[in-house]
């Protein structure tokens, strides 16, 4: 039990928590223990958390602004890489506390909301959420060309590919696919690009970043979702422009609706000054 409070258990590749003991396996799931899983090289002082912002914080959770460029939580294959999770642990050392506990995550070069609980019974009572499709998230993207229509709903079957580390689309009836599905709305058009607001039903890996490639509009500065042509002038940024925008849930304790924010940090931001002077 105290391997998965930790993190330290992996089922295909999914960090499983203390609410998953139950969970029902199949043959062929791969179950990983990483007894040693490593923090980072680079730790915040303790105390504080180095470059996060808090957006909120009581006895039972905590809610981030995470910056581009830093896991949400760590990974083997990156070893050494800076992540919220090993800031956190530090964080909550200083204060007497447990380590954090894994809620969700979003992709290293994505900025925006994440949600961490600070006891089993609130990480247990928000993941039940999130596998019910409850809470609200809510991303930002500034994508290449024009979604047409403006709004709508994009729905596909994708399945990881464990070998190359992508999304890919596969046959509405393969038994390994799951169903992805994402409304958008176009809220500003420039000359090449489009910024869209996407509102998630279901939370697969890359989700946004290989449904709006499917429809021919790779976000911008897409480094991973970029195969077939453009037909489009490059847009230079140095990560997906993807931020996890709002993210609404349910008070693990009392139940009462809560709801978050995360401002556009100051690249998302030049990025569409740059792209209004050529419109």
């Amino acid at each position: 039990m105290a391997a998965l409070e930790r993190g330290k258990i992996f089922l295909n590749g999914e960090e499983m928590a203390l609410a998953d003991a139950a969970r029902r396996v199949s043959h062929g799931d791969l179950i990983r223990a990483w007894m040693d899983r490593p923090g980072s090289a680079r730790r915040a002082p303790p105390g504080e958390t180095g470059d996060l912002e808090i957006l909120y914080e009581d006895a039972a959770l905590l809610v981030l602004n995470k910056p581009a460029g830093l896991l949400s939580v760590p990974l083997e294959r990156k070893m050494g890489a800076s992540s919220v999770y090993d800031q956190l642990e530090d964080y909550f050392r200083s204060r007497g506390k447990r380590r954090p506990l894994v809620v969700h995550r979003i992709d290293r070069d994505t900025s925006g909301v994440v949600l961490f609980a600070k006891d089993a019974r609130a990480q247990a009572a928000l993941k039940a959420q999130f596998r019910r499709r409850e809470p609200e998230r809510i991303y930002w993207a500034i994508v290449y060309g024009h979604p047409d229509p403006k709004a709508g709903t994009w729905r596909d079957r994708l399945v990881w590919d464990r070998k190359a580390l992508i999304q890919k689309e596969t046959h509405p009836r393969d038994p390994e696919g799951t169903d992805a599905i994402s409304e958008y709305r176009v809220l500003e058009s420039f000359r090449d690009a489009s910024l869209i607001e996407v509102r998630l039903q279901t939370g697969k890996r890359n989700q946004i970043r290989i449904q709006a490639r499917l429809r021919g509009h790779t976000l911008v500065g897409e480094r991973r979702y970029v195969y077939g042509p453009e037909g489009l002038r490059p847009i230079a940024f140095p990560r997906q422009a993807l931020h996890a925008y709002r993210l609404g849930f349910r008070h693990p304790g009392d139940g009462r609706e809560m709801r978050f924010e995360a401002p556009l940090p100051a690249d998302f931001r030049e990025l569409l000054v740059k792209l209004h002077k050529e419109a």
